[in-house]
């Protein structure tokens, strides 16, 4: 087992299209996706959300959320523990598999395997209370990424002025929301 990479590293922003705005324009990084939903898919809470993927060059990748229903942002006790994680890439199901394993036999309890189509993840926390997430890239990734490249600002422009789940991707997360 190895990890190969940070998958992303997600923080909380105030606004999505103004952060978004902010780091192209002032760190000139790529806006990469964007995705929404009415509830939680690694927890089924109802919680809606837009989440942004920021490209902060040689494979990192800087993520915001911006959640609308909770209050202002403070320190991290208004920020539900679903949100501030870090992620590290896996080579595969495989391995994804192997490490949730090793954790749950090592004492550690482990949440997934959590599908969100374009990657599936298991989520444990870190004897300091950080979450942590393990995520391997599905097959049909690239197709996928496609897809949500396609609608990515007319999401992003929706979110903005409704502050509801946009539904163009809304196909993303529907296999782990029947679960709802």
């Amino acid at each position: 087992m190895k990890i190969e990479q940070i998958h992303h590293v997600a923080y909380r922003c105030k606004d999505a299209k103004e952060t978004v705005e902010w780091y192209t324009k002032m760190l000139n990084m790529d806006f990469v996706l964007a995705i929404a939903e009415d509830h939680v898919p690694s927890t089924h809470e109802p919680d809606p959300y837009m989440h942004l993927f920021l490209d902060a060059g040689n494979g990192n990748v800087l993520a915001f959320f911006e959640l609308p229903t909770k209050p202002e942002m403070g320190r991290d006790e208004n920020t539900p523990v679903w949100v501030q994680h870090i992620a590290f890439k896996v080579k595969d199901r495989d391995e994804l598999i192997e490490f949730k394993e090793h954790l749950e036999a090592n004492g550690v309890d482990v949440l997934g395997v959590t599908d969100h189509s374009i990657f599936h993840s298991i989520y444990f926390f870190d004897p300091n209370g950080h979450r942590v997430e393990l995520a391997c890239p599905d097959p049909k990734e690239e197709e996928l990424l496609n897809r949500l490249d396609s609608v990515k600002w007319d999401m992003l422009e929706e979110w903005s002025k409704t502050k509801k789940a946009p539904k163009h991707a809304d196909w993303l997360h529907a296999k782990e929301l029947e679960k709802v």
